[in-house]
């Protein structure tokens, strides 16, 4: 059975990162996600990127398509828009009494090319949903949320009660227990980095793993979930990133609709 999670093969491990990640990571923090040059390579400069190696950044990420540039503004393209938009997503994710009901979509669509399934599974996998078998998802029916109406065109939709012990399925498809040891991980790493590209480069990759957190119901969770510490962890991170920006907390917390993507992409 594959486990239903990004590939990432240690969710605790730290990325180096790079220029261009140190810039992203700024921009899919603040709202809206822009930010003037001369306010750039002040906020990079404690995570040791020089003003030379930002310029050759901006540059590239301009010409790749990663931002936008009107006059001494960069701000993120629409494909990075959606980006931020699940990751405000998955530090305030909207959930609702769970009563028992597990949301399926059993696709139907035939005749679909190797990069329509590959995009229909990640699509799939950023409305939390798992795949039990080949063409069927499910999930329990705890996110405030519809399933966006594109997916009908391709699916059947409906809502079951399997007959597997619920929180034995939640474990055979998510393993959170996994998570839970990663996510406690990035919290102790958290504690123990004190250089700010030590501590930028923690909240990225806790950032990436809260992207697989299946935000699962209460009673299907093991105990002591750490997944609201390591919210509130990154929230205070990103506190701090606004502070040294001087914007207000409002301006660095999510505004949009956060399936937004989901429902409009394609």
């Amino acid at each position: 059975m594959r486990m239903n999670v990004p590939a990432e093969s240690d969710p605790a491990g730290l990325r180096p990162l790079s220029a261009r990640s140190v810039v992203l990571s700024l921009l899919l923090g603040v709202h809206p996600p822009q930010l003037p040059v001369k306010d750039l390579v002040r906020l990079v400069e404690p995570f040791g990127v020089g003003g030379s190696t930002l310029r050759a950044a901006l540059s590239r990420m301009v010409s790749v398509g990663d931002l936008r540039r009107a006059d001494a503004v960069y701000r993120l393209s629409d494909r990075l828009l959606a980006r931020q938009r699940r990751q405000d997503d998955a530090v305030h994710p909207r959930t609702r009494a769970w009563d028992g009901d597990w949301e399926m979509v059993v696709i139907t669509a035939t005749g679909r090319g190797p990069a329509e399934r590959a995009d229909l599974r990640a699509r799939l996998l950023a409305l939390r949903l798992a795949e039990l078998r080949e063409g069927v998802w499910l999930r329990p029916a705890n996110l405030d949320r519809p399933l966006p109406p594109a997916l009908h065109r391709v699916a059947l939709t409906c809502t079951a009660r399997p007959d597997e012990p619920p929180r034995e399925l939640a474990a055979r498809l998510w393993a959170p227990a996994d998570w839970a040891a990663g996510a406690r991980s990035l919290l102790d790493r958290a504690a123990a980095a004190e250089h700010p590209a030590a501590r930028l480069a923690v909240y990225a990759a806790a950032v990436r793993h809260l992207l697989a957190d299946p935000v699962l119901p209460d009673p299907l969770l093991p105990p002591d979930w750490p997944g609201e510490a390591l919210r509130a962890a990154y929230a205070g991170f990103r506190r701090e990133l606004a502070g040294a920006l001087g914007a207000s907390e409002e301006e660095y917390g999510p505004r949009n609709d956060p399936f937004e993507d989901v429902n409009t992409a394609g």
